[in-house]
């Protein structure tokens, strides 16, 4: 179960409106987003309704204000709760539907080119768990959920290129 309370303003001031579970059109529940308290479980958010646009994964904790989850603007259209998996898993192809070298793994990587050499992943094909892919090293850049399932190419996970720089596995730590 989780809960992640979404607030108007930043501080946690303001309208708000607490959630726990997935929601396709935060709209209509408030106007602009400025802060977010996480209370249990983790979160994708996205910029438009139905899952759309950029995305934002979010751990419990506090976020007083919008750049502190990477976020470009305070727009909140939709969220996801990630179901917490014990177990992650996930192979990489650096060709499009499962062609060329692969790599399994299983643990968060903060730079895929340090350690395995890629720069670009065409293909996925995730095996176990959850996880959130980042366009740049360390964690940053622009992030897409993985969810267990079949990436042919680049624009299943919704890139618009294929540049990937880190993965880490979609949990929290208690």
């Amino acid at each position: 179960m989780g809960k992640i309370t979404f607030y108007e303003d930043r501080g946690f001031q303001g309208r708000h409106y607490e959630c726990s579970s997935d929601h396709s059109n935060l709209q209509p529940c408030f106007g602009r987003c400025n802060s977010i308290r996480v209370d249990s479980g983790c979160w994708m958010l996205y910029e438009q309704p139905n899952y759309q646009g950029p995305q934002y994964f979010l751990r419990r904790g506090d976020y007083p204000d919008y750049q502190q989850w990477m976020g470009l603007n305070d727009s909140v259209r939709s969220c996801r709760l990630i179901p917490h998996t014990s177990s992650h898993r996930l192979r990489m192809y650096e060709r499009e539907d499962y062609r060329g070298q692969m790599v399994e793994l299983t643990e968060d990587c903060s730079s895929l080119r340090d350690r395995f050499h890629f720069n670009e992943i065409r293909s996925l094909h995730v095996l176990e768990g959850w996880w959130v892919l980042y366009e740049m090293p360390n964690y940053r850049g622009r992030q897409y959920l993985l969810r267990p399932g079949d990436y042919r190419s680049y624009h299943d996970w919704g890139a618009l290129d294929a540049r990937v720089g880190s993965l880490r596995r979609a949990m929290d730590f208690y």
